[in-house]
């Protein structure tokens, strides 16, 4: 279970650098409208579909590293919505490769906190994140 959406996070992202696909869909709720959408790819819905995206790109073999950079979240009792910039990079090659922007969506569940959303895309490359920056959280009620 996870305490907190940032837990979750957290999680996610150590799943997703160790390619371990169990720990990945134990970020993940288990329902039929959670979605995914990976870099230039359709939107895949439902558990299985969002298991099998996630067990084709951990077979890919490459090992990724993220470093996340301005996070933007907005947290409800039941909603967390977390905006960030993923600095990606193989782990062979000392130079990032790509910055990606990721939307991920938490609810808290009886479970803890799991992710119902994730979405990433390629930053435009104009975009510069300010790295020096802490990340900016807004609680709503």
């Amino acid at each position: 279970m996870f305490a907190t959406p940032q837990d979750a996070e957290a999680a996610f992202y150590e799943a997703f650098i160790k390619r371990d696909l169990e720990a990945m869909m134990e970020v993940w709720a288990e329902e039929d409208d959670i979605y995914c959408v990976h870099p230039g790819t359709a939107r895949v819905s439902g558990y299985e579909k969002v298991r099998e995206s996630w067990r084709q790109i951990f077979s890919g073999g490459q090992d990724l590293r993220f470093t996340l950079h301005e996070q933007q979240m907005i947290h409800t009792m039941m909603l967390a919505v977390h905006s960030v910039y993923e600095q990606v990079t193989v782990a062979a090659q000392p130079r990032a490769q790509q910055t990606m922007i990721a939307t991920n969506v938490y609810q808290r569940t009886e479970r803890g906190w799991r992710m119902v959303v994730h979405h990433a895309a390629v930053a435009p490359a104009t975009t510069k994140p300010d790295i020096t920056g802490e990340p900016a959280t807004k609680t709503l009620h």
